[in-house]
């Protein structure tokens, strides 16, 4: 493949709409990083805080089939993405006013729904360049775009807290990136009214939902469940006293940045290797959990980074095999089936690892480093039912 100009017009729409995510991610990922140290503060304990993640994450995932639907059904995706990022970008800011655990928990849950909103249209309207671009690159680029924003928003909280500010002052600065976010928004939708028109090639080749489809849903809920919200992490490191309030986001960004890496890194390869990217990926972030729960301050460090690499896999190896299998005309609503799917596992994993968080550290480590994460990497288009035994043999054996 050609390498294509920097000035052409479907590499600015994905650099366009990399830049809201990077102000978006500055947004969400800043409040992130504190909201399980502060939801502690109004009295919320380990499995209020991860099941109150879980959901919102399962919110932010199985709403992602309506809106989906209803973007392909109208044709308004502008719009709903619109609906989504305000509701997304400004609950955060408004935990600044959160007076108990309730309404923080309440606030958490509305900023998954307006992602929820916003996801299946973006990633769909992204699916336009992969003609020329690549797929693998196109989500790669822009969430490496995303990952920075997500570097950047922790540690402009830490620096808050290292200024002697609070959490409700980092939360309350963060509503500056959140309104820089709107404006490259109005950006894009200007420039790029028809993101259609980007389309060369046919890049949704599939006529409607083929079996690889659902396997390949089903792998990305066995592998959600294999992962870990931050919120319950940074709970851990606060209650455990493994790093302060100030080195808490600092880890996150830290985390945030290796994917950075990983994203580009993965993009370029998947589209040149394909399947054992995925397997490698995904094989080697589920080694996080003893570290992070077992290790101290720079074993957790380490940990992390490979929490990262799990992050990097979802957020760009796991939509990039979702465009090979598109159906012409369902976009949005295949990106959305597939993530609710995504949601039900990160829920039930969530339940489970707040519970037993609280009841027993090598249970939960042992969920997190056998069947999930590696099951998940194990159903793929092409070959499905033995990659799925060649990885449940390697990975829980």
């Amino acid at each position: 493949m050609a390498r294509p100009s920097v000035t052409s017009p479907a590499f600015l729409f994905v650099m366009t709409t990399g830049v809201v995510n990077l102000f978006g991610d500055i947004t969400y990922e800043g409040g992130a990083s504190i909201n399980g140290p502060f939801m502690a503060t109004l009295g919320a304990s380990a499995a209020i805080i991860s099941v109150a993640a879980g959901l919102g994450e399962f919110l932010g995932y199985a709403l992602r089939l309506p809106a989906g639907y209803a973007a392909d059904r109208t044709g308004r995706y502008w719009l709903i993405t619109f609906l989504g990022y305000v509701i997304n970008l400004f609950a955060v800011p408004a935990m600044a006013l959160a007076g108990s655990w309730q309404i923080a928990a309440a606030l958490v849950l509305a900023e998954r729904i307006g992602r929820a909103l916003r996801k299946p249209t973006v990633e769909a309207m992204l699916s336009y360049t992969t003609g020329e671009l690549g797929k693998g690159w196109v989500y790669a680029l822009n969430t490496a775009l995303d990952e920075t924003g997500a570097t950047l928003g922790p540690l402009i909280i830490a620096l808050v807290l290292l200024l002697k500010g609070d959490f409700r002052t980092g939360y309350a600065c963060l509503s500056i990136s959140a309104a820089a976010a709107l404006v490259a928004l109005v950006v894009a939708r200007v420039n790029f009214p028809l993101p259609s028109r980007l389309e060369q090639g046919r890049t949704a080749p599939a006529k409607d939902f083929g079996r690889a489809y659902w396997l390949y849903m089903l792998a990305g809920a066995l592998f959600a469940a294999g992962l870990m919200s931050f919120e319950l992490i940074s709970y851990h490191l606060s209650k455990a006293n493994i790093a302060s309030e100030q080195w808490i986001p600092v880890m996150l960004a830290i985390s945030t940045a290796f994917g950075v890496l990983a994203n580009l890194a993965f993009g370029k390869a998947y589209d040149r290797v394909g399947l054992p990217v995925v397997i490698g990926a995904v094989c080697v972030s589920a080694a996080f959990s003893p570290f992070v729960f077992l290790g101290g301050f720079w074993l957790v460090l380490f940990g992390m980074l490979l929490w990262g690499v799990g992050y990097a896999t979802q957020d760009t190896l796991l939509k990039a095999i979702v465009a090979e299998l598109l159906p012409e005309g369902k976009r949005n609503f295949a990106f959305g089936l597939y993530y609710a799917g995504y949601g039900v596992g990160w829920l039930v994993g969530s339940i489970v690892t707040g519970l037993l968080y609280e009841n027993s550290r090598a249970a939960l480590i042992a969920f997190f480093d056998r069947d999930p994460a590696c099951l998940g990497a194990g159903i793929h288009p092409g070959g499905a039912a033995r990659a799925f035994k060649l990885i449940a043999g390697g990975c829980v054996g």
